[in-house]
């Protein structure tokens, strides 16, 4: 039960960085108007660095139960709970839990640490 619940945060912070990713290019930087322009290239860039950051941690979390070592089991889920509930409190403070990102970050969080 324990590996199948970080499957599934993993599956889950993947589907989050997927909506973070294509929502940012849909509808926040289709209606931004940022000058320069390589300072909008800049901010987009920085933006879908964490859209592949948010996947690679999806990635370890699913991996996680296959390997063999209890130690890398150990420091992977408690960064990943780390890097994940960051953003989770980020978002929620910055859209003042106006926005499902935070929910679906602190989803992720759970599961992961439930995983454990």
């Amino acid at each position: 039960m324990r590996d199948l619940l970080l499957q599934c945060a993993g599956v889950g912070a993947i589907i989050v960085a997927l909506i973070h990713g294509i929502l940012g290019e849909t509808k926040v930087f289709a209606r931004a108007t940022i000058e320069p322009e390589r300072l909008r290239t800049l901010i987009r860039v920085v933006w879908q660095a964490s859209t592949v950051a948010w996947i690679g941690c999806g990635v370890l979390l699913v991996a996680t139960p296959w390997m063999g070592s209890v130690s890398a089991r150990h420091w992977i889920v408690i960064t990943m709970v780390c890097v994940f509930g960051f953003s989770a409190c980020a978002n929620a403070f910055a859209t003042r839990g106006r926005h499902f990102g935070w929910m679906a970050l602190s989803a992720v969080v759970v599961m992961a640490a439930a995983g454990y």
